[in-house]
């Protein structure tokens, strides 16, 4: 005899369901985190299609395997001076985060990608007050790791280009 009720669900691993991972970045000497269900790929980008009249923030448009993906430097996002780093043979070598937005794909320019970490939800801290604002309009809050802060952003506030947080 045959039952149709449903096998009862599988306990998550320990210590999952109380996680969160973040695949971690560099912009400067600043470490970041992204939700790492949020990023598709990691990939070098050495051609950019400039795009006129876009934001300052769009670097232009590059090819990712037959999809066009607009790239965003979050230097120029969270306010930083640009700095260009070069391949071996000259030409502009950029380290993108591949991110799925509203069925758009855009790249995030960024300085170094780490590693994938995963952080108890218990150290997730609010926002530091005294943050700068353009920072704390694009995260959702710190972890405070063993030598320094990990500041969680907000990939749809860093990809809502009309958000002027600076005005």
């Amino acid at each position: 005899m045959s039952s149709s009720a449903s096998p009862p669900p599988v306990p998550a691993a320990p210590g999952f369901g109380n996680s969160l991972d973040y695949v971690t970045i560099r912009v400067g000497e600043q470490l970041l985190g992204l939700p790492i269900g949020r990023v598709q790929d990691v990939f070098i980008a050495n051609r950019i299609t400039i795009v006129p009249r876009a934001p300052d923030e769009i670097v232009g448009l590059l090819n990712l395997r037959g999809r066009i993906v607009t790239a965003i430097c979050l230097r120029k996002r969270l306010g930083r001076p640009v700095t260009l780093k070069l391949d071996g043979q000259g030409r502009t070598e950029l380290t993108a985060i591949g991110i799925d937005h509203d069925g758009e794909a855009y790249a995030l320019i960024v300085d170094a990608v780490g590693e994938v970490i995963r952080l108890d939800r218990s150290t997730f801290e609010p926002l530091p007050v005294h943050l700068d604002r353009v920072w704390a309009a694009l995260a959702t809050g710190i972890h405070r790791l063993a030598d320094e802060l990990l500041v969680v952003l907000d990939l749809d506030a860093v990809l809502d280009l009309d958000l002027r947080s600076a005005a």
